[in-house]
């Protein structure tokens, strides 16, 4: 008889790690005559995806009239919310990550048992949260075999490489890969959400590539289709995979752990420069002997069926529930109250945003207004200038005109006469007339 399975995330929107996670262990739990139910309060593609296999997807668990069996919680909101709204239904928490706030562990009794996807997440639980280790349990991620089909042999020299990642684009990285690249002869494409180019099925892609740049679910899907594989995030970036060093970041998840170094030209140069299509195939039969889904699905269906025997066998405690309810929003009050008081600052800065966008509009409309203005005050200005020179070019043709007469030729030529023959023989006469008047 199969199990009915409550699946929460934070989201079912983008395609990313965890809600990709929940479609991969849906469908295959849906295979196997099980009955999956998705449920986030943020539905979007990757809920699309569900429902396209007839998988269930609810953002309100009043639309689940029937209590699952077991709750397989991922993200500590959703997951309790399905503790509280299902009262007499055990579940199994999933950390996936190192950093997410979304991702730590909640402590309640009917979570009977905590599973990380790599030794780092381990950590997180039993050494920053608490967890008693022997409720936790590592279970490595996984590929899907039959998505991600072998690819043919690889080219004695690389060619094309891919940066296959969520969070890289040109601000973050995505230049200095291209560079090492160029550098190497190699033409580079880019494929994530951060770039803008969503691919909803890489596993139709990635046969095409000889060196893929990714981490964690990514890196492990481009290893299965047999691509030499660069360990590579945007906080750092690790070592080309190779066999020798499979049994050091396989437990890592091929994540955050790996990455330690920084991103620079020279770095990615010098992991390109071990590219080995004979030891990437030898990586790609190890990735597929040891990752595949079923052999980890197996072990998650076990881990069910013991939560479920555990809780049948346990005895209740409603008090120590009620407290551990309280615990939880005790811790997560402070979260809210400083997301309450983000809120409040962004908006502020949004109005104070939009008032310097309504004053710079006011503005913009003034030096318009003004350009206007001046623009309309040149024209009246070459127009009286035009005038201006049109009556200057009249006055010019007037006096050409009176300088071409003779009026103005004897005018003109009264000058020397008057100099050298008028005066001096009016200053003759002057003398004599004066002369005789003495």
């Amino acid at each position: 008889m199969g199990l009915r399975i409550l699946i929460t995330n934070n989201t079912l929107d983008r395609r990313a790690g965890s809600e990709l996670y929940v479609r991969d262990l849906a469908t295959a739990l849906l295979k196997r005559g099980h009955t999956p139910v998705a449920f986030s309060t943020i539905l979007g593609d990757v809920a699309r995806e569900l429902r396209a296999a007839t998988i269930p997807v609810i953002d309100n668990l009043d639309a689940l009239t029937t209590p699952p069996d077991i709750i397989h919680g991922q993200h500590h909101v959703e997951t309790m919310i399905a503790l509280l709204h299902f009262p007499d239904t055990p579940a199994i928490y999933f950390c996936h990550g190192w950093l997410p706030w979304e991702e730590a562990p909640p402590h309640f009794p009917r979570i009977l048992k905590y599973v990380a996807v790599d030794q780092t997440c381990r950590d997180r639980l039993v050494f920053e949260n608490g967890i008693p280790k022997n409720r936790v349990q590592v279970l490595l991620n996984f590929v899907d075999l039959e998505r991600f089909k072998p690819r043919g042999p690889l080219p004695s020299c690389p060619k094309r490489a891919l940066v296959f990642s969520n969070e890289t684009n040109e601000q973050n990285h995505l230049n200095v890969v291209r560079e090492a690249c160029e550098r190497a002869g190699i033409t580079l494409d880019v494929i994530g959400l951060s770039a803008g180019r969503v691919c909803a099925a890489p596993e139709r892609v990635l046969g095409g590539y000889d060196i893929v740049f990714a981490k964690a679910r990514s890196a492990i899907e481009a290893m299965a289709v047999g691509t030499a594989v660069v360990l590579y995030g945007v906080t750092g970036m690790g070592s080309m995979v190779t066999t020798r060093e499979m049994d050091r970041f396989r437990p890592l998840n091929f994540g955050i752990r790996a990455l330690q170094e920084p991103v620079s030209v020279d770095a990615i140069e010098r992991e390109i420069a071990r590219y080995d299509a004979n030891d990437a195939a030898r990586v790609a039969e190890q990735i597929r002997a040891t990752a595949g889904s079923n052999a980890v699905i197996d072990d998650i269906l076990s881990l069910y069926l013991e939560a479920i025997a555990e809780f049948e066998s346990m005895e209740r405690d409603a008090a120590a529930e009620e407290r551990a309810a309280s615990d939880y929003l005790r811790w997560l009050s402070p979260r809210l109250k400083e997301n309450e008081r983000l809120h409040v600052e962004r908006d502020q800065i949004q109005s104070g945003y939009d008032l310097l966008n309504s004053r710079f509009a006011s503005r913009e409309q003034e030096v318009e207004v003004a350009n206007e203005r001046f623009v309309r005050q040149a024209a009246d200005g070459e127009l009286r200038a035009a005038a201006l020179a049109s009556a200057l070019a009249a006055k010019e043709a007037e006096l050409a005109t009176i300088t071409k007469s003779l009026g103005w030729r004897i005018l003109s030529r009264y000058g020397p006469l008057k100099y050298r023959f008028v005066l001096p023989a009016y200053r003759r006469f002057q003398k004599i007339f004066l002369g005789k008047s003495r």
